[in-house]
């Protein structure tokens, strides 16, 4: 959804932690399938269902609530 979310105080998205696979890239679609594969680990996320897309957006709404927004991510 390209909104950037300053994470650098969770050690779980540092180089060793549990979600470092999202640290540094547009991880939508990724959290729409509830996945941590790295190839899941990119923007386009339009093309998935609204099951899907209704993940994502509680995902936003977590992270919104939990982490500060330093940015967006232009196409």
């Amino acid at each position: 959804m390209g909104t950037v979310f300053d994470v650098s105080g969770n050690s779980a998205y540092a180089p060793e932690g549990a979600y470092h696979i999202f640290a540094g890239k547009d991880a939508s679609r990724a959290l729409a399938l509830s996945s941590l594969k790295a190839e899941d680990c990119r923007p386009d996320w339009e093309d998935l269902a609204d099951k899907e897309k209704q993940v994502l957006n509680d995902w936003l709404t977590f992270f919104s609530k939990r982490y500060n927004i330093v940015g967006q991510v232009r196409r």
